[in-house]
């Protein structure tokens, strides 16, 4: 295991300046989270890859900006625009085969939007996944609170529906705010957990840095060693859960003092 963290944390500070600070403080495994369309140009994307270079860093894994988007553009009734919305993702797994990642993050289907069944919803997840294998590129399914994905049936669905599409990404902080214990879905998820978005949780529910809260961490890293998993744990929380980069830095150390 590595730890990492999301630029996302820097949010909403430029993509490539949260990258160059947070390599500054010691970071050296990164998820990158786009947030505009001017940022998966060549161009900028060369601008971070000569900073990974630089830094002798690695990019893990893509966020999309159009997370927030992907019920209507992906999981619609209206199929033309699915099929163009697996160009746009694409794109993304172009972006993350050039930045040398291999993992792009799909948070899916809204519950308060479901006009799509799970048939259909698992056929179009197979058609996207497909499409990052030219690059090594795979989607992943996290779950995510009040989406498709936050239910434990649909994930066990969906490793027996798409035994060779299927991966996923375990948020802890999603988990709980869905009511879910991370060490059930972790198990569940099994051999296709393949990256871990790590926080903590006070006792009122809210979201904290690794270390400052009172999520169990020594049954978490327990049961991910018990399944198997040797995947990025990746430091993913909001600019107002922390003041200054040393105290992700702090996080940090803190996690990799389970394993």
């Amino acid at each position: 295991m590595k730890t990492g963290i999301s630029t996302g944390c820097l949010y909403p500070m430029l993509t490539e300046k949260a990258l160059e600070l947070l390599l500054d403080s010691g970071f050296d495994t990164f998820e990158i989270f786009f947030n505009t369309f001017s940022e998966l140009e060549p161009d900028y994307l060369s601008k971070l890859k000569n900073l990974i270079t630089k830094y002798n860093a690695n990019i893990s894994s893509i966020h999309p900006f159009t997370s927030s988007f992907e019920s209507y553009l992906l999981f619609s009734g209206y199929e033309r625009r699915f099929e163009d919305g697996v160009g746009m993702y694409e794109m993304y797994y172009r972006c993350a085969s050039f930045l040398g990642a291999d993992k792009v993050v799909l948070h899916g289907m809204r519950d308060d939007f479901s006009s799509i069944g799970e048939d259909e919803y698992f056929r179009r997840f197979r058609v996207l996944h497909e499409k990052g294998r030219p690059y090594n590129v795979a989607l992943l399914q996290e779950n995510v609170d009040k989406y498709y994905s936050n239910r434990p049936a649909v994930t066990k669905e969906m490793k027996k529906i798409l035994p060779d599409s299927s991966g996923f990404v375990l948020d802890i902080k999603q988990a709980l705010r869905g009511g879910h214990d991370p060490n059930y879905i972790a198990r569940i998820m099994g051999d296709k957990l393949k990256h871990v978005h790590i926080s903590d949780i006070t006792e009122r529910g809210g979201c904290v840095l690794p270390g400052k809260g009172c999520f169990d961490y020594d049954h978490f890293f327990d049961t991910l060693k018990g399944i198997g998993y040797n995947g990025d744990i990746i430091i993913e929380v909001y600019r107002g859960c922390f003041d200054d980069v040393s105290e992700l830095v702090k996080a940090k150390k803190f996690i990799e003092g389970f394993y």
